[in-house]
């Protein structure tokens, strides 16, 4: 699965007597709903305090016991942002220094409770200054997660502006955004040229992963909106079916499965 990697945890050297191994471990936040199994027979995704309760090896253990404080450290430090009001300045500041995603979603909980703040991220998304414009499109996607509905004013200019950045993580951050928005609330001509977009992702050979699934996503909602799509969706998921990630193939079957049962419960045989 597509990752941000935010931090790097202390290496861990340990002897297992029958060798030696050296972990570098690392804080991510993951761009993907679910990964793709390569290796593995399973996963799950567990929450911070149920790590003493994982039967980890012995080196894993010192990883889990050190990433447990640093998420307690952090935590004091968000209580102690709280008690004090945030200007421009230092709005501006704490988005550019966002290093992990603990703070991606201060920002985000923040923006929820302050119309000011989410349009300042919004803001900061379109910044010449590539660092700032990733963490504030990625504390806006982090804001979209869990309030869809939020992005409704801003969503023309977001669409707009998928045509003007020039930073792939604010690109995949945007739709993420649009793939969890109300599609319908868009006037036609957006919805083609965000259809076009889309379009024009899954097919690019330089295009990520995550992008490419966040626009698979939205040309889902776009088809329901108007049926007359899906062959075209159709045959880009066919014609990248060659060449794409495992990732991706899945992702394009489940989609078009999706597609054909929503038709189907509708009375259409349309796929």
């Amino acid at each position: 699965m597509e990752i941000v990697i935010c931090e790097r945890l202390s290496d861990v050297k340990y002897d297992y007597g029958i060798k030696q191994i050296v972990l570098i471990p690392f804080i991510c936040d993951t761009l993907e709903e679910l990964p793709v199994l390569m290796e593995h027979a399973a996963f799950r995704w567990i929450t911070a305090e149920k790590l003493p309760a994982i039967d980890f090896l012995e080196a894993d253990i010192v990883v889990a016991e050190e990433y447990i404080r640093k998420l307690s450290d952090q935590s004091n430090k968000d209580e102690s942002k709280q008690q004090d009001p945030v200007n421009e300045e230092e709005l501006r500041s704490m988005v550019a220094s966002i290093r992990g995603s603990r703070e991606a979603e201060f920002i985000a909980a923040s923006a929820v409770e302050n119309p000011a703040i989410l349009n300042k991220i919004f803001e900061y998304s379109f910044s010449k200054d590539k660092k700032l414009s990733f963490h504030a499109s990625w504390a806006l996607s982090k804001t979209c997660d869990k309030y869809p509905e939020i992005i409704g004013p801003h969503l023309s200019d977001l669409i707009d502006g998928l045509d003007i950045i020039d930073t792939e993580s604010v690109e995949r951050s945007f739709l993420r955004a649009a793939s969890l928005a109300d599609l319908t609330s868009l006037d036609g001509k957006r919805q083609g040229r965000l259809a076009d977009h889309c379009f024009a992702s899954l097919r690019s050979g330089f295009s990520a992963i995550a992008v490419k699934a966040y626009a698979m996503e939205i040309l889902y909602k776009l088809v329901l909106i108007y049926p007359d799509l899906v062959k075209e969706f159709s045959d880009t998921i066919n014609m990248i079916t060659g060449d794409g990630s495992a990732g991706i193939i899945a992702k394009g079957k489940i989609v078009l499965k999706r597609i054909e049962k929503d038709f189907k419960a509708r009375g259409s045989n349309r796929p």
